[in-house]
């Protein structure tokens, strides 16, 4: 049995920065992290982003095993949980006695189903290893998927040398995403770039690509599997509060990528994928979890790298909503704000444009109608 004021399930970045949200606030308490791969915490955006152009490997650990008093059990699951005993056993049959739990669970790809058993579901950094070391000049890469990982891991791959393919059954490229016309330039875009896409395509089984190679970029799936067994609540995620507590107790918490949760900004609740959101917010509630009582008002961002075209999103981004655009050159650099009925910014794109972010984040805790140029 071992037995620790806090247990983190999980082993990514949210996992790595409530370690370090409770240290601050707790010198002493013990804390220890079961994560599933063998790798201690790292960050994830270089895996499909930097690592593909050289970045150095050594400048992705997040350095969790420094936390002082912080114990790290890798390459372990846990498989049950017993909250009125506040106990948890991993796949290896060990007990962890705990006071004060955090599932950062984070999520699972989602799969194609069927004769998938060679599909590369792209999501760690064994499966960076993997797929880096098979690609060379001229291998045949079919991707499938246009959204967030898709269309990043397939320009990193023209730039490794690969022939690849596109397919997914949406009409552009980050169609979820990007306002109509943007999402068109994109599609040409990567086409003028070598890629071969097929827009508004079906895979029936991924054996019927031309490939040497076949990625699956999906999203994810959140793994609610142990909070749904245990009688926590779930919706998309399992369901917090703006502190990160679960089914209103005070020693069961949530946060990150499985995560959903309050925004008391933008009025509804998100679950959130994104580096940005993994730390802030695993910071947050592991200081809760060590009696901070700092409720998450945060305004997530993320960022993506599609050859030499790039930007930073803020707030609810959704292709669904009414855009103001304002281009300084069309579809090449400038900013979409996402806007509600009367006008209001519920999120924005910047489109190759840097530092911004902020000033973003303002409008949208303004809550007052934009128009264009708001951020200009």
């Amino acid at each position: 049995m071992i037995t620790t004021r806090y247990l983190i399930i999980g082993g990514g970045m949210t996992a790595d920065a409530a370690a370090k949200g409770i240290r601050e606030h707790d010198a002493d308490g013990g804390i220890v992290l079961v994560g599933s791969e063998q790798h201690p915490p790292y960050k994830r955006p270089p895996l499909s982003k930097g690592l593909w152009s050289g970045g150095a490997e050594e400048k992705i650990w997040k350095k969790t095993e420094e936390v002082p008093g912080a114990e790290l059990r890798l390459g372990r699951r846990i498989v049950s949980l017993d909250l009125d005993a506040r106990r948890a056993t991993d796949d290896a049959g060990e007990e962890y006695a705990w006071e004060k739990l955090l599932l950062a669970t984070g999520g699972t790809p989602r799969r194609l189903g069927g004769d998938d058993g060679d599909v590369v579901y792209f999501r760690t950094l064994d499966d960076f290893h993997s797929l880096h070391g098979s690609v060379g000049e001229g291998t045949r890469v079919a991707v499938i998927g246009g959204g967030f990982i898709g269309s990043e891991i397939a320009a990193a791959l023209v730039g490794n040398g690969a022939t690849v393919s596109m397919t997914f059954p949406e009409p552009t490229i980050g169609f979820r995403l990007l306002p109509r016309g943007l999402g068109e330039f994109v599609t040409g875009y990567y086409r003028e770039k070598g890629v071969e896409v097929d827009a508004g395509g079906m895979v029936g089984s991924p054996k019927e690509l031309d490939a040497d190679i076949v990625v699956a970029g999906l999203g994810i799936v959140p793994n609610v599997e142990l909070a749904e067994a245990a009688g926590l609540p779930v919706e998309n995620g399992i369901v917090v509060d703006e502190y990160g507590r679960v089914g209103g107790r005070a020693d069961v918490f949530a946060a990150g990528d499985v995560a959903s949760f309050p925004s008391p900004v933008l009025g509804k609740r998100f679950r959130v994928e994104h580096e940005d959101h993994a730390n802030t917010h695993g910071k947050v509630v592991g200081a809760n979890m060590a009696g901070a009582g700092q409720a998450y008002d945060h305004i997530p961002f993320f960022y993506s790298d599609m050859f030499d075209l790039g930007y930073e999103a803020v707030g609810e981004v959704d292709a669904r909503l009414a855009t103001v655009e304002t281009w300084q050159e069309p579809n090449r650099k400038g900013t979409v704000a996402y806007v509600d009925d009367d006008g209001r910014p519920r999120g924005f794109l910047l489109w190759n444009v840097w530092d911004k972010v902020d000033a973003a984040r303002e409008l949208i805790r303004a809550g007052e109608p934009v128009g264009e140029g708001a951020l200009a």
